[in-house]
């Protein structure tokens, strides 16, 4: 057995050295892993929905298209309802459009008003959009449409979960 003994001092200050550092790792831990975990986690295949519509079946019409997923909020988890307005333009390219207004987050529909014809109509504030989901000038809105990315396997049309602005627009 050793000879030196602990002194009253050094056992305390050996403590409040302890107690100190389990406090700091215990706060600095949740932000280590909050930057870190991002990059840890396995990226989901489920980035893009598969909807009901064949691709074959898509015209030069706006089509209304809903499609649901999963989605996980903390502890909760939900099933979400999505809609796209889907149609192939003159090129054969597939446009899926958010139905969701820029100006105040209303809800759009194609030729829905009888003095806009082939337009899509926010009822909200008389917003207009053309076809592509470009802002009729003059209106309120503030920007086009969001887009939808998309993918065809099998074909069948796969949407992403979120809508995103179009780039160079």
């Amino acid at each position: 057995m050793s000879e030196q003994r602990v002194t009253r001092r050094q056992f305390l200050s050996y403590t409040i050295m302890g107690v100190g550092g389990f406090m700091a790792v215990a706060s600095v831990m949740p932000m280590l892993r909050m930057a870190v975990d991002p990059v840890l986690q396995v990226e989901a295949g489920g980035d893009f929905i598969a909807t009901t519509v064949k691709v074959d079946e898509l015209t030069n019409e706006p089509t209304r298209v809903d499609f649901q997923f999963e989605q996980e909020d903390g502890w909760y988890t939900s099933n979400v309802t999505q809609t796209a307005w889907v149609y192939k333009d003159d090129k054969g390219e597939i446009i899926a459009l958010s139905p969701v207004c820029k100006h105040l987050g209303c809800t759009v529909n194609w030729n829905s008003n009888k003095d806009h014809p082939n337009q899509f109509f926010c009822p909200c504030h008389k917003g207009l959009y053309e076809k592509d989901g470009t802002n009729v000038p003059g209106t309120p809105p503030r920007g086009p449409l969001d887009r939808y990315k998309y993918k065809v396997k099998d074909g069948v049309l796969y949407l992403s979960r979120r809508a995103s602005a179009v780039r160079g627009a």
